[in-house]
């Protein structure tokens, strides 16, 4: 080793190379650059050009943050195509539809996706509505005719004629053609959709498929013809399960014929999906649908009173049994001190269940078998559950009753036996009723989330009620005579 090599030996060794301390990059803030963009005195023909360096995401959500002057502004900027896509990101589009003038609003709507024509139009009044129908192009409007043709829980009000379309039979050089032509019109075109000469779907062709076969090669080589499908006519909620088994760009929409007459877009089927959680969420929460900050209150209540009417009719019920107690009550008033453990953990195991229950339900493939393994490994939880906690309330309402309330440890611990027990049966027939209501409900094609959580809650508070009140009969009163 030479000098110079030692030297750079030593310099290393006494003088490690400290470390660059590195922060995760942040993301730029565009939103708030677009609204400052708008806010300054640059000329139109610039700003429009530093705008359009913007994606129509970041200008939706600086839409927020603009004074109705300044949205105007950008009004004025953009082309209908442009404001058309930023609505489309949009959170709340119809209120910024609603300020433009009536000429632009009507050129802004033609460019929309139809779903979206339709949730606009669905907010205005039958004679605005009409208005605007008619000043449409023609064959926007004929798309919104037959989609409003459609109940809105129906797959054809949510469906798009944005898509291209191959005829069967012909060559690929031929199918590139019809791509081609088509294209100008249509930009959802990662999937081509291959009809027969009277529309019926024949199958689809991935994009990718069609660009790299040979030009010489029929086109049945590449046509997939097992491509999932869905009725124009089918409920919403009846096949949202199936659509979302699929991870296509877009799924395409038959009339009863089996001819084409739509597709549900890749963005559409999210928003279903979406929809469906959320009303789904909103029925374990003891609701009939999902509400939203603009809701009427007349339909808040609407919502909401069906099933609190059925739960207080179960709640006078479970009223009526502690009622049959009475005796246990007034010879043991102590007791009712610890009547909400049990209750309020019996409901919380029957809601964890339900809760596992209808995850698994999502899956429409679940064999019978998988739903009794359901069952036993949710008692089995239940059971063990109820046995951990129901020990630890033994000895601590035990030990309360003996320290600080003075009771003779017989008489104190027998009580925290009952309790304890009681505790352990409750969660454990808890964790099974949350199971079982909600595999009766889908076996019965009724919509599992209804079993909801408040429901399954007052059955479990009765369930807990009779075995706890019960318990403390039998033990505390008849066999050690307390």
């Amino acid at each position: 080793m030479d000098d110079k090599d030692l030297d750079l030996t030593k310099q290393t060794e006494q003088e490690p190379p400290e470390e660059e301390e590195r922060s995760a990059p942040e993301h730029p803030d565009y939103k708030n650059e677009i609204a400052a963009l708008i806010r300054s005195g640059l000329a139109p023909r610039p700003m429009r050009e530093r705008l359009m360096d913007y994606h129509e995401n970041d200008i939706a959500m600086a839409l927020e943050l603009l004074s109705k002057e300044d949205r105007k502004k950008l009004y004025g900027l953009l082309d209908t195509g442009a404001l058309a896509n930023v609505f489309e990101y949009a959170d709340e589009p119809q209120q910024y539809l609603a300020e433009l003038t009536i000429r632009r609003r009507v050129a802004v709507l033609g460019k929309l996706e139809i779903p979206a024509i339709l949730d606009y139009l669905r907010q205005l009044s039958k004679e605005e509505r009409g208005i605007l129908i008619e000043l449409l192009d023609d064959e926007v409007r004929q798309e919104v005719a037959l989609a409003l043709t459609f109940d809105e829980d129906e797959i054809g009000s949510r469906m798009t004629t944005n898509y291209v379309t191959i005829h069967a039979g012909i060559s690929v050089r031929e199918a590139m053609r019809e791509l081609v032509d088509q294209a100008a019109e249509n930009d959802n075109i990662s999937t081509l959709y291959v009809v027969d000469e009277d529309g019926t779907l024949s199958g689809a062709i991935d994009l990718k498929d069609l660009i790299i076969a040979r030009d010489g090669s029929s086109l049945d080589n590449i046509v997939m013809t097992s491509y999932p499908y869905v009725y124009a006519e089918e409920e919403i909620g009846e096949c949202i399960d199936r659509i979302r088994g699929y991870s296509e760009d877009s799924i395409p929409v038959l009339d009863r014929e089996n001819k084409l007459r739509g597709v549900l877009t890749a963005q559409e089927i999210t928003e279903l999906v979406d929809d469906a959680m959320g009303d789904d969420y909103a029925k374990l929460a003891g609701l009939t649908a999902e509400e939203d900050l603009e809701e009427p209150l007349r339909k808040s209540i609407g919502k909401r009173l069906p099933w609190l009417v059925i739960l207080l009719a179960l709640g006078l019920v479970v009223s009526t049994v502690v009622g049959m107690f009475e005796p246990v009550v007034s010879h043991l008033a102590v007791i009712v001190a610890f009547q909400s453990l049990v209750l309020d953990m019996a409901g919380n195991a029957g809601t964890q269940s339900l809760a596992v229950t209808i995850r698994v339900l999502m899956d429409e493939q679940v064999s019978g078998r998988q739903k009794l393994f359901l069952v036993l490994k949710e008692a089995r939880v239940g059971l063990l559950n109820g046995l951990i906690l129901g020990s630890l309330s033994f000895v601590f309402i035990g030990g309360y009753l003996t320290l600080l309330k003075g009771q003779a440890p017989v008489s104190a611990f027998a009580m925290s036996f009952c309790t304890g027990f009681a505790l352990l049966a409750a969660m454990l027939l808890s964790s099974i009723t949350g199971t079982v209501i909600p595999l009766m409900f889908h076996k019965l094609h009724i919509d599992p989330a209804v079993a909801s959580g408040p429901l399954i809650t007052t059955l479990n508070d009765l369930v807990a009620v009779v075995t706890y009140y019960g318990l403390a009969w039998v033990l505390l009163i008849n066999v050690m005579g307390l």
